[in-house]
C-alpha cells in the first residue's frame, strides 16, 4: 500500500486530495500547520500531522514521524490579492516563504528516500495564474512561476533516478476561503491605493462575471493523474477555466 504526504490539508485542495487519495485505499500523511480535530476523518489509513513548510524543524519532525512516504504534494500556500506597489516587502516575503521556499525545503527533504529508492513522485500545486495574464496578482503569480520554473528543472534533476517532478495548477475556485485569506477581511478599496482604484474594480468585476470556475474535486482528480503519469507530462491544469487558460497558451 502506498502513502502520500500532502502539506496543507486543512481545507480546500488538500483536504480533498487527502479525501480522494484515502478513498483509492492509500496510506495518506494528512498535514497541515496547526492540526485541528474534526477537520479530516483520522483512521488507520489516514494521519494527521502538524508541519510549518516555513520551519526546517517542523518538516524534519513531520518527515520523520511519516515514515517512508511514496509521494509528497506540496500544496500548502498562502494568497495574495494586491496591487503591487501598496504590498508591504514584508508581505512580499511572506508569500514566497511558503509558496516558494517552503515548496523547495519540503521537497527537498525527501529527495534522499526517493533516490536511494529509486521511485517516487513529487507533485507541486501552483495556480492558473501562471497561464495568463491575471491582473492584482503580481506577488501571488511570481511565487507560482518560481514553482513552475524550479520543477521543470527538477524532474530532469530527478529522471536519471526514477523519480517524477510534476505541477498542477487549480483554476478559481469559488468554494474555497482563497479570497478572504487574501484579503484578510479587508475590502478592495483598503487594500488598492486610490490611483488604481477604478482600475482594479474593473478587474475584480471580470473575474467575479466568468463562466467556469474549478471544484476541490477536479483538483485531486488532476494531482492524482499527475501521481500516475508516466508519459513525461509536466503539467496538469485542474478544472475547466485552468484547461481553457491552457488551450489558449
Amino acid at each position: 500500500m502506498k502513502t502520500v504526504l500532502i502539506t496543507g490539508t486543512s481545507s480546500g485542495y488538500g483536504r480533498e486530495t487527502a479525501l480522494h487519495f484515502a478513498a483509492q485505499g492509500w496510506n495518506v500523511i494528512a498535514t497541515m500547520r496547526t492540526p485541528r480535530a474534526g477537520v479530516l476523518p483520522e483512521s488507520d489509513r489516514l494521519r494527521v500531522v502538524g508541519l510549518d513548510v516555513t520551519e526546517p524543524a517542523s518538516i524534519t519532525a513531520a518527515i520523520e514521524a511519516a515514515g517512508p512516504v511514496d509521494v509528497l504534494v506540496n500544496n500548502a500556500g498562502v494568497p495574495s490579492i494586491s496591487v503591487f506597489e501598496g504590498t508591504p516587502m514584508a508581505q512580499v516575503r511572506e508569500v514566497f516563504e511558503t509558496n516558494t521556499f517552503g515548496v523547495m525545503a519540503t521537497t527537498q527533504a525527501v529527495l534522499p528516500q526517493f533516490r536511494e529508492r529509486g521511485s517516487g513522485v513529487v507533485v507541486n500545486v501552483t495556480s492558473s495564474v501562471v497561464l495568463g495574464h491575471m491582473p492584482l496578482s503580481a506577488v501571488y503569480k511570481a511565487s507560482k512561476m518560481a514553482v513552475e520554473g524550479f520543477t521543470s528543472s527538477l524532474a530532469l534533476e530527478l529522471a536519471p533516478f526514477g523519480v517524477r517532478a510534476k505541477t498542477v495548477q487549480p483554476g478559481a475556485c469559488l468554494t474555497t476561503n482563497f479570497a478572504t485569506r487574501a484579503t484578510d477581511g479587508a475590502s478592495l478599496d483598503e487594500l488598492v491605493p486610490a490611483p488604481y482604484a477604478p482600475w482594479a474594480k474593473k478587474a475584480m468585476d471580470s473575474f467575479t462575471g466568468q463562466d467556469l470556475f474549478t471544484k476541490e474535486t477536479d483538483v485531486a482528480e488532476a494531482v492524482w493523474r499527475a501521481v500516475h503519469d508516466t508519459t513525461g507530462q509536466l503539467r496538469f491544469p485542474a478544472g475547466p477555466d485552468a484547461v481553457r487558460l491552457a488551450q489558449a497558451k
